[in-house]
């Protein structure tokens, strides 16, 4: 279950979006590096 932050006149659900862009969008996280990045930005979040 989400936990919802409650105050005495409001509820809210705080989410976060994170895009990361190389210059002129170059991919260059592929395979196991991809894999990697993906898991360490999801463990510090």
């Amino acid at each position: 279950m989400k936990k919802y932050r409650r105050g005495s006149h409001i509820v809210t659900l705080l989410t976060s979006h994170i895009v990361w862009v190389t210059k002129y969008r170059y991919q260059v996280l592929k395979g196991d590096i991809q894999e990697r990045c993906r898991d360490l930005l999801i463990q510090d979040c």
